[in-house]
Parts: C-alpha cells; sequence; structure tokens
C-alpha cells in the first residue's frame, strides 16, 4: 500500500491531493536517498544542519527561494556575504508546465516517451497507459495552486504576485491541426508520440467531468454552495442531450458512463468516483443484532441474471464524431445474455473500452450485496463510501449504496473491487479520416496544334491541366481585359505534362529518327513501348515546346524507364501533323511536354475569335475565378488547325535537261484533312475552299518576287529572270524559292523553303 494512500488520500487525480504536493512532499518535505528507498518507500527528510536553511535544497520551495538572500557556499561554507540577488525582486514565469497524458504521469511529470529517442522515460511506476485524466487534474491543480492568493504572494518590490500565472506556459499546444495530427503518420512522423506525450492539442478543448456536473446541478437550480463536486476527475470531450430531459437524467447518464456516485451529506450533493480507498474498517463487533434475522445478510445474484458480455457505442471526436463500438466479455461464465448501451458522448475509443469492461466488472463484483446494521456512532458513513468488512476471516471491500436512519443505521451494500476501478485502457484505433483536400494553382498549357481528331474543329486550340491533388473538374475563363470573366468550357481529366530533360536536336522527317531521344521527366503518368503498326495509328504522341508557343509534335516507339517519372523515348517520328517547321535545333532542355491523349480539352471558341489577344483563367471548377487556386494566362488562338501544311516533292532542274528560258518550278500538294492520310485515294483531298499558291523568289533574306498560281506550279519567265538577276538562270547557278499553300481564313500556310540548283 503506497504511504500517500495509508495518509487517507482517496486516489492519485484528488486535487487536494495533487495541491498538496506542490508546495509539500518528495522534493519539499522529504526526498528519496536512492532507487531502492523510491521502491520501498523510504523516506529522508531534507534537513540543512547547522544552517538551517532546509529550503536550499528543497527544489519546490520556490517562496522561500524568492523571498531570502543567496549565498553562496565555496567548500560547503556559506558565505558571509550575499549574491547580487535582491529578494522578490522578480516574478517567475512557467515556460514549459505540463504533464504527460501517462499512467502516474504526475510521479514525474517532465519525463517524455519516444522509443525513437535515447531520452526516453516513463514515470516512476507507470505501467504505460494512456491516461488523459492525469493530465487534466495536473493542469488544474497547478494553475488553481498558484491562482490562489495564499499560495502566490505579492512583492514588496514590484507590487505584482511572486508567480505571474499570465505568463505561465501550459506546455504544449501544437498548431498541426487535430486529429489530422496525430492520425496522419505518414505526414508526421511523430503522430504516434501524442497519445502518451505532454500534448494538449485534441484534450485540452474537452469539458472537464466535475464542470459539467457541476453546470447540469445549477441548471436544475441547486445554489453553487449546495454542490460539491471536488471529487470528481476526467474529461468528457463531447456529450450530445439529444431529449428533453431533466438534468438528473443526464447527470445519470454521464454516472454510468464514468463510473461515479452522487450523496447528500451535510445540505451539499457530493458527487465521488467510485473506487476510493476505504474510510473504515468494520468487524462483527462493530454491526447492531437486528430483532429478526442474523445480524449479516449477504446475497450473491444468479449467474444468468448478469451479462456475458457489454457493448457500448460511443463517438468519435477524432473521426467527425463517427460511432464506434466497443465491447467487454467475459469467458468462463454460464449465461449467454448481451447487454447493449448508448452513450451520446465522444470518447476516444480505448478509454471507451476500458469504462465498458469497468462497468461490466461492477455488475459481477456487484452481484454480491450486504445487509446490515450499525450503530449511531457511525454517523460519519455516507452513501458511496467505500468500507471493508471483516467476514469469515477475510476482508471484504463494500460501497455503501443507502442508509437509513432509525434507532440504528440500517446499511445496504454491494462488493466492489477496487481494481475494477484502474483497468488499461483498451488498444488504440487508428482514426480513419477524410482529408482535408487542398487545391493549388494548376499547371495549364495552352496550345494551338493541328486537328488530331475528326471530332475536334480543326480552328479550336487545345488546353491540357495538371494538378495534384486533382481537384475533379477544371473551368475554362477568358476575357479580353482583366475583368469580367466568362466560362468558356470545363474538363475533368488530368493530362500527363513534364519537361525535357536534355536538348532535343533536329532530326529526320517521313521516317524514323533514330539518332535523337527524347528524354522527358512526367509529372505525373506512364509511357510505354509501341508496336509500329500501333503507332502508325497516333499512338505515343507528344507536343514538344521548341519555343514559346511554338510545339513539334513527336512521336515515340519505344520507351525506357530511366527513374521514376523519367523516360528515354526512341525510335522517334519527327514533326508530325505538318509541324516540321516547328522543330528547335535544339529544342532546349526544361521546355515543357505535353502528351497528347483524350485528357486534353478542345476550347469551344469562334472562328471569329481568331487572332484576338484573350486573357485566360484556368483552375478548380468548384472555386470562382477569383480564386487563388486559378493561374493566369495570356493566349492569342491562330487557328494552327486551318493552316495548310507545307508543299512537298519541289522538283530540282537539273535533273530534267534543259536550257535557259522559263522555269517551270513544280511540287506536290499535301493536305491538313485527317483523312488524307488514306493509302487508297488517288490524290489527297484538298481541305481548303480554293486551291492557291505563292512562291516567293529569294535572294538571302530579300523577297525578289512573288509568284501566284492556281495549280503545283508556278512559271518563272525568262524575263522575269533576267529582270531580278540580268539573265536567266543556267548551269551552275542556284535559286531560293519560299512555296506557301494559301487559305481563305488564315492566309498564308507553312512554308516551305528550297535551293534550286540547275
Amino acid at each position: 500500500e503506497h504511504l500517500d494512500g495509508a495518509e487517507g488520500w482517496p486516489a492519485i487525480y484528488d486535487r487536494a491531493y495533487l495541491q498538496a504536493n506542490i508546495a509539500g512532499g518528495e522534493g519539499f518535505d522529504w526526498f528519496y536517498a536512492s532507487a531502492a528507498d523510491r521502491t520501498s518507500q523510504v523516506r529522508t527528510a531534507i534537513t540543512d544542519g547547522a544552517a538551517s536553511k532546509p529550503w536550499v535544497f528543497r527544489y519546490k520551495d520556490l517562496r522561500a527561494w524568492w523571498s531570502n538572500p543567496h549565498y553562496n557556499r565555496p567548500g560547503g561554507v556559506e558565505s558571509g556575504t550575499p549574491t547580487a540577488w535582491v529578494p522578490q525582486s522578480k516574478p517567475i514565469w512557467f515556460t514549459e508546465l505540463g504533464c504527460p497524458a501517462i499512467d502516474r504521469g504526475t510521479n514525474q511529470p517532465n519525463v517524455f516517451f519516444d522509443p525513437k529517442s535515447s531520452e526516453s522515460f516513463t514515470p516512476h511506476f507507470s505501467r504505460g497507459w494512456r491516461d488523459d485524466a492525469i493530465q487534466r487534474a495536473y493542469l488544474e491543480a497547478t494553475y488553481l495552486w498558484w491562482g490562489a492568493p495564499a499560495n502566490n504572494p505579492l512583492s514588496s518590490v514590484y507590487g505584482a504576485r511572486m508567480v505571474h500565472v499570465p505568463e505561465c506556459a501550459a506546455w504544449t499546444w501544437d498548431a498541426r491541426p487535430y486529429p489530422f495530427f496525430p492520425a496522419l503518420t505518414d505526414v508526421w512522423t511523430d503522430g504516434a508520440n501524442w497519445r502518451l506525450g505532454h500534448w494538449l492539442t485534441g484534450r485540452l478543448g474537452a469539458a472537464s467531468l466535475a464542470a459539467l456536473v457541476r453546470h447540469l446541478c445549477l441548471r436544475a437550480g441547486l445554489p453553487e454552495a449546495r454542490i460539491d463536486v471536488s471529487g470528481l476527475w476526467g474529461a468528457v470531450e463531447g456529450y450530445a442531450i439529444t431529449a428533453l430531459e431533466s438534468p438528473r437524467a443526464s447527470i445519470t447518464t454521464l454516472s454510468r458512463h464514468f463510473g461515479f456516485d452522487a450523496v447528500e451529506t451535510e445540505g451539499v450533493i457530493r458527487f465521488v468516483m467510485r473506487g476510493r480507498a476505504s474510510v473504515a474498517t468494520l468487524v462483527h463487533d462493530d454491526l447492531v443484532a437486528a430483532r429478526e434475522g442474523d445480524v449479516l445478510e449477504l446475497t450473491r445474484g444468479q449467474e444468468t441474471e448478469l451479462p456475458q458480455a457489454l457493448k457500448w457505442q460511443v463517438a468519435r471526436a477524432d473521426e467527425d464524431y463517427d460511432a464506434a463500438l466497443v465491447e467487454a466479455r467475459r469467458i468462463t461464465v454460464d449465461t449467454t445474455r448481451i447487454a447493449s448501451e448508448s452513450f451520446p458522448m465522444a470518447v476516444p475509443p480505448e478509454e471507451a473500452e476500458r469504462r465498458c469492461r469497468r462497468a461490466l466488472m461492477e455488475a459481477w463484483v456487484g452481484r454480491e450485496t450486504a445487509a446490515f446494521r450499525l450503530p449511531p456512532s457511525r454517523l460519519a458513513l455516507d452513501p458511496a463510501d467505500a468500507i471493508r468488512l471483516e467476514h469469515d476471516g477475510r476482508l471484504v471491500d463494500l460501497r455503501l449504496v443507502s442508509i437509513a436512519d432509525a434507532e440504528a443505521r440500517g446499511i445496504e451494500a454491494v462488493r466492489e473491487d477496487r481494481a475494477t476501478y484502474d483497468l488499461p485502457p483498451g488498444d488504440p484505433r487508428a482514426a480513419s479520416l477524410t482529408r482535408a483536400v487542398v487545391f493549388g494553382a494548376p499547371d495549364a498549357v495552352l496550345m494551338d496544334l493541328p486537328q488530331l481528331t475528326e471530332d475536334q474543329p480543326a480552328h479550336r486550340p487545345l488546353v491540357a491541366a495538371h494538378a495534384v491533388p486533382w481537384p475533379g473538374e477544371m473551368a475554362v475563363f477568358r476575357s479580353p481585359s482583366t475583368d469580367g470573366f466568362e466560362l468558356v468550357t470545363t474538363f475533368g481529366s488530368r493530362a500527363r505534362i513534364g519537361m525535357l530533360v536534355s536538348d532535343l536536336y533536329a532530326g529526320h522527317t517521313s521516317r524514323f529518327d533514330l539518332g535523337n531521344a527524347l528524354v522527358v521527366d512526367l509529372l505525373t503518368g506512364t509511357l510505354e513501348s509501341v508496336t509500329d503498326l500501333t503507332l502508325f495509328g497516333g499512338a505515343n504522341a507528344l507536343a514538344i515546346e521548341s519555343a514559346p508557343g511554338v510545339w513539334e509534335i513527336v512521336q515515340a516507339g519505344a520507351a525506357e524507364l530511366l527513374a521514376p517519372g523519367r523516360y528515354r523515348l526512341t525510335r522517334l517520328l519527327r514533326g508530325q501533323r505538318g509541324t516540321e517547321g516547328a522543330m528547335g535545333n535544339p529544342a532546349p532542355a526544361g521546355g515543357r511536354v505535353v502528351v497528347l491523349d483524350t485528357a486534353l480539352a478542345s476550347l469551344p471558341i469562334a472562328e471569329a475569335d481568331l487572332g484576338i489577344p484573350w486573357n485566360w483563367r484556368i483552375g478548380p471548377a468548384s472555386r470562382p475565378v477569383s480564386d487563388e487556386t486559378y493561374v493566369a494566362q495570356a493566349f492569342t488562338p491562330t487557328g494552327a488547325g486551318l493552316r495548310p501544311f507545307s508543299v512537298a516533292h519541289v522538283a530540282q532542274p537539273w535533273r530534267t535537261p534543259r536550257t535557259p528560258g522559263d522555269l517551270t518550278i513544280r511540287w506536290t500538294r499535301r493536305s491538313r484533312a485527317l483523312a488524307a492520310d488514306s493509302w487508297g485515294a488517288v490524290e489527297v483531298s484538298l481541305a481548303e475552299e480554293l486551291e492557291a499558291y505563292e512562291v516567293e523568289i529569294l535572294d538571302g533574306a530579300t523577297v525578289k518576287r512573288v509568284l501566284s498560281t492556281a495549280t503545283t506550279s508556278a512559271i518563272y519567265t525568262a524575263a522575269q529572270q533576267s529582270a531580278d538577276w540580268g539573265a536567266p538562270l543556267g548551269p551552275g547557278d542556284t535559286l531560293d524559292v519560299r512555296i506557301f499553300q494559301l487559305s481563305a481564313l488564315i492566309g498564308r500556310g507553312a512554308p516551305k523553303t528550297v535551293t534550286l540548283t540547275f
């Protein structure tokens, strides 16, 4: 038995007991000289010999240290001159005032349990259980103690209290949001330490059980002076009164859950926790004989009337108050009854399981009842008091449940086992939290590309966006100014966007480029190798930004994973869909890369909108366009999908015998229409309203002449040659020409520049 218990203290949670040890007990009146003394409770008084200043060695005696001059003791001999310390000259601030939420934490409130640390300890004699109640009891006792003027004297120097309570910091409040901390251990690796640590986060917001019961009593009309809740401890994380009921009914629910009793004594309603130390020991001679019957009646209830299992339903404060079910069960009993109860309160599941086991054990231990009578001299005993009764050579622990006063005091009691109220909590249950999704501004790309699919109008640009987490749906707004944005479209797929790891140099077109390798980093998503047949069907197409707003379409037949998100792409088809003119030399490292698939969205704009500079905003559709999660871009759609492809196969004059004179420049038309890729057609389809071309005759960067034609050839007459060059062109001469196919909507298409050799 602990010596403090032998002195009459009811429990370690008792506020009066804790406050008695703030300026008393270990570190004030006595100390343990060794670990063995601590185990055997051998207490040595703190003294100071001839100097008679024991406060020098009392590390708890703040008042004496603060109030007296300080003298050094070189060699153990006190100096005759005090130090510079002026008594009462400065207030005391507690910068870390806290206690771990662990069993018997007040035995050593400064230690911290962390299995990964070499400085991890549990308090003296702690069993390592989670115990939020002891942490709260410590803080309440400490703050109330120093808040009382009798315990906290005024300074004659600065006119304020010795301990400046407003500046005392309770340890510790964490800025990380509860319950995500401590539940998200993949984000914060110290989350597991919260259970037994000093954290007040997630605990301090609970209501004190004593304060809640006092509040309910006040609602019932009881005056403050007639309410005594000093015998209660613990906290209530949440309690809902879900129906019209009296305060007494609400208190009864709390009493059942926490295990306490209410008794009227000396005109006061006193609430006390069960499992307290015995206040008296009775023997057979202390009992009063009845006129009829035995002096002591012991009754034992039938097992079949008791539950084999007890189930409680509570709410979890760390899971949006979702329901949690806990169960206590006895194994070797002759009953199959199962009882269940529901409590409208928020409780940690491990604590609810402990209380559920306590309630089941109470039922089984309490099936033994006793009835006897005591003389009026035992008037000090009240209902809810714990006593010990000697019977058949053993001491039986009982709790008084009712007392009827007449010529003798008629007592009814139930059997009690203090171990029932000192059970370990259940196993902790990880919280299943719905994480708040925080959206950032997406990585958005607006692109003018050739037409990629038949269902996509040729003039419409494309938009691609990437964000983690993905908000579900992106919205695209536009405005010709900086306000008045209107919704253009929404889309719901995240694009595969990345960047070039190294420079990509120009390569062959119309056949495989086997000399270059395309190395890209993708933010998300994967790439894989495909067969040539699948590649020719349009697979593995990527848009490579070789310059701002200039995109080359590349296809890759082989994909090799180099590192997470990094791919080396080879067996390339370059300049696809007429983008050979966008090929960079090189396309620089860091350039954007977009995988062309169904995740891209077409912007439904009219042809009349082409060429107009618009301001665009792209972001989560669930947020307003003014939200910071929108990214702003300036982009002018040019209708790249309407631009005619460059011509092909420009004929060289030297291939045909000729004499100086008129020069017929011939070429082969290409078509931007997707159907033009058919191998069965005799001639590619004409995607423009009219067939028309312009041929520029070049002298370096200077355009000497422009020839117009409606066929795939143009005649550069001998007279024109003489006017431009002084004589018709002949063997050994060269001529630079630039050929455009014309569009009725956007004018010139992609150029084809060729040097003709004679």
